[in-house]
């Protein structure tokens, strides 16, 4: 089961980001906005890669973030597992059709692909939820009539209209991205982050303990 216990902190803010896919720009006008404190737990929701112009340098800066806050929680999203797939050998048609061939030239223009063995090795270690006592946060969602404890990480990467259409409530509220909106999806139960950065929209981070959003444009 994918569970952490995040460290204490005075004051402390519990910031969920939302789907980068590959906009390194906006990324780094976020962080400079959000100015994320080593008390602050930091949570990446997944979709890193593919679709927009800097895969490559996402995964770079992430990598250097960890080291710098090492208590952030990176996520797995769809678009990563797809990538780790194509690296296991499989087809790679379906990666292809999802933005990959961005990816693919990211690594080329940055040294080459396959990607180095530190970035595959970040990708195998994230994994695909990560709860708190009020939230849970995942990439995609959650299967309706299934406890938290026992979904399904294909759900927790893939789902979306079960989820979305679901009224059900799991006790906590679930901070999610992988559905594009142009507005964040705030509610009791629901915390929705991916505002569409790689289609025009914006990169949102959320204070999910108080709601404050900060937002930077691709």
């Amino acid at each position: 089961m994918d569970e952490f216990t995040h460290p204490p902190g005075v004051n402390r803010r519990l910031l969920a980001i939302g789907d980068i896919h590959g906009c390194l720009a906006p990324l780094h006008a976020l962080l400079a906005s959000v100015a994320p404190a080593p008390d602050d737990q930091l949570v990446f929701l997944g979709d890193y890669v593919d679709r927009g112009p800097d895969s490559a340098g996402v995964i770079e800066e992430l990598l250097a973030l960890r080291v710098q806050l090492p208590h952030t929680v990176f996520l797995r999203g769809n678009h990563e597992q797809m990538l780790l797939e194509v690296l296991a050998g499989h087809d790679p048609l379906i990666f292809l059709c999802n933005g990959g061939d961005q990816t693919i030239a990211s690594y080329r223009a940055r040294g080459g692909w396959p990607p180095p063995a530190s970035h595959v090795n970040f990708l195998n270690s994230l994994p695909t939820r990560y709860e708190t006592a009020g939230f849970v946060f995942v990439q995609a969602g959650l299967r309706p009539g299934v406890a938290v404890a026992h979904q399904i990480p294909d759900d927790l990467m893939w789902i979306r209209q079960e989820f979305l259409q679901s009224t059900e409530d799991w006790g906590r509220t679930v901070v999610f991205g992988h559905t594009p909106r142009e507005t964040v999806w705030m509610s009791k139960t629901r915390i929705g982050l991916d505002t569409g950065c790689v289609y025009g929209g914006c990169l949102t981070c959320c204070d999910v303990l108080t709601g404050r959003c900060w937002q930077s444009a691709c």
